[in-house]
């Protein structure tokens, strides 16, 4: 789909993901936003990437854009863009980001408590013991699905050189693991990062969405369970 070489996948019912090329250090590390269709029609996006054209007229076509969500404090170079296109959307920041991007106005922050149209197919909470990242989680569970953004990292999948490269120097080569980042720099209360990964594993999900790099299309939780034993 146009310059941007957007890969639209379809993986369940009212469930997309678009997923996107994203240079990291000279590295593309993928990039994905995920879209859902709430049983009223409309659509919630979760870690919006660059609105083209295309892009805005295949979203039309799926539905009225009602949410728009910049899950944590490094997810939101975008929303400038669906704020412009989408005026009479709300749109709902991780908490300290509002302050961050002091040149956009957001609705409201995540983990207070959900829209109405939500009820019954989101869940969601913000994620525990790492203040500089401050992410949101969020279960859809009509799909059986966990959403993440950067908490979790794969290069399970046929990587390049230079993402095998990547993937040792960030301590997640061969399975679904917690960064080297967020282990050593952006945790800071262990017992907070336990108490809310308990908390994702209530979810009965099955497949994880994240923003970098494969998916995992099944045995998800006990692949989040492995990555985050150790806390």
């Amino acid at each position: 789909m146009g310059a941007h070489k957007d890969r639209i996948r379809d993986l369940a019912e009212g469930l997309w993901t678009v997923e996107r090329s994203h240079g990291f250090l000279g590295v593309d590390v993928g990039g994905r936003m995920n879209v859902i269709r709430l049983s009223s029609g409309g659509l919630f996006i979760h870690s919006p990437v660059s609105l083209s054209g295309e892009l805005g007229e295949w979203l039309a076509g799926l539905g009225e854009v009602k949410f728009v969500a910049s899950p944590n404090r490094f997810h939101h170079i975008h929303v400038g863009g669906y704020m412009r296109a989408y005026p009479g959307a709300l749109f709902l920041a991780a908490p300290g980001l509002p302050e961050k991007r002091r040149d956009v106005t957001f609705t409201g922050l995540l983990g207070e408590t959900a829209p109405s149209d939500w009820d019954g197919e989101i869940e969601h909470f913000v994620f525990g013991g790492m203040p500089l990242l401050n992410e949101a989680v969020f279960f859809h569970k009509p799909s059986r699905t966990l959403i993440l953004t950067d908490l979790l990292f794969n290069f399970s999948l046929d990587p390049t050189l230079g993402q095998r490269v990547f993937a040792l120097l960030d301590c997640v080569r061969g399975r679904p693991s917690v960064s080297m980042l967020m282990r050593h720099f952006l945790m800071k209360n262990k017992a907070a990062v336990r108490e809310s990964a308990d908390r994702v594993l209530a979810w009965d999900f099955d497949r994880v969405l994240l923003a970098h790099k494969d998916i995992i299309e099944n045995g998800g939780k006990e692949a989040f369970r492995l990555a985050y034993e150790d806390f």
